[in-house]
């Protein structure tokens, strides 16, 4: 994707040198910084912090910090403790548990003497799949959205949730896919996007598409329902963290509720994810394990001051109670279609075999 004209990803291997560069997402939109990933630590920090988020990434940072930490020792006993201490960075993600049993599995055979070079070789595979998946969820997107009517005859206006554009990716997006195809294209599309509290990673979507061009206006969550009723709405596109065999969708916490005013509202409620998202192993989402978040991430704003200097407010007291659940779940119920990188079909068991039916079961 681009940054004003530049064209850029969220992760940058350097094999060479056995180190990766992240986007530190924690200082945006206010700075552009990037941070370098040198130790197994680090990395396991830049997952747990949210230096890097969005399931796509989380997976691709996890399989080159696992290659880190075989860069001076790569016995079976490093390799296992790696993938633990990688595995308990975020609980809900299934990309991250995906691409590090991949990596396990494609090197535990190996010598331990072949070991880090391999395990180098396949995390760049798994970046590389990732670009080619969110490509193809882009342009079966894209042939979603030029079949919808609209509501105003000039732009296709399109709402999202949290951040599942390329911040959340290698590169190209999940949910924002679509849009960049369709802007890209020619396509006359204005999106709203949401704030997404505490965490606040919509402030990520605007700063994204403000950086690729693309028309949108930032929004406070609770106004998303007065726009679809309004007639402001023509289709909203979420990403997702996992998708159960069913096609229960868990998301960042909020999604729930923007697909509940979708079918109340008559609005296409579209989850765009890859392969790597869907956990044919977990057969519906009542059994998807919800991150809770530290406290703090409610109580205290972070921002820039008068100054323009990075700051943080502290809204409620250190004691209040507060809950702070990272991801709701979707029923597959309330989803009109799911975009993978195969294409398109119903969120159900019948309809993800379709597009995957070696994962079918005897």
């Amino acid at each position: 994707m681009n940054i004003d004209c530049t064209p850029t990803r969220s992760l940058r291997a350097h094999p060479e040198r056995r180190v990766i560069d992240i986007i530190d997402q924690t200082r945006l939109p206010h700075a552009l910084h990037w941070v370098r990933v040198s130790t197994l630590d680090e990395a396991a920090h830049a997952i747990r912090a949210m230096l890097v988020r969005g399931a796509p990434l989380i997976g691709a940072t996890a399989a080159y910090g696992l290659a880190i930490a075989l860069g001076d020792e790569a016995s079976d006993a490093q390799l296992q403790s790696a993938t633990l201490a990688l595995w308990q960075t975020r609980p809900t993600a299934v990309n991250l548990h995906w691409a590090l049993t991949r990596m396990s599995d494609h090197l535990s055979p190996l010598p331990p003497a072949e070991r880090c070079a391999a395990a180098w070789v396949e995390a760049e595979a798994i970046a590389e799949e990732d670009v080619a998946q969110n490509l193809a969820i882009g342009q079966h997107g894209l042939a979603l959205l030029r079949q919808l009517p609209w509501r105003s005859a000039q732009t296709l206006e399109v709402m999202t949730h949290c951040n599942a554009g390329w911040l959340a990716t290698v590169d190209g997006g999940t949910a924002l896919a679509p849009i960049y195809a369709a802007h890209d294209a020619g396509l006359p599309v204005h999106v709203w996007v949401s704030e997404t509290r505490p965490r606040n990673q919509g402030l990520l979507t605007a700063w994204e598409l403000a950086h690729h061009g693309v028309p949108h206006t930032l929004i406070a969550d609770n106004a998303a329902g007065i726009l679809m009723h309004k007639g402001r709405v023509d289709v909203v596109i979420t990403g997702a963290d996992r998708i159960s065999a069913n096609g229960d969708v868990a998301n960042k916490v909020g999604t729930y509720l923007k697909a509940l005013a979708c079918a109340d509202n008559g609005i296409p409620f579209y989850v765009a994810a890859p392969r790597s998202t869907i956990d044919f192993d977990l057969p519906d989402g009542a059994q998807i394990e919800i991150e809770a978040r530290d406290g703090d991430e409610f109580r205290r704003v972070h921002g820039l001051d008068d100054h323009g200097v990075p700051s943080v407010l502290q809204q409620l007291p250190a004691g209040e109670a507060v809950a702070n659940p990272a991801f709701d779940v979707t029923p597959a119920r309330l989803v009109t279609a799911l975009i993978t990188e195969r294409g398109c079909c119903t969120a159900s068991a019948s309809g993800l075999l379709g597009l995957y039916p070696e994962q079918a079961r005897d």
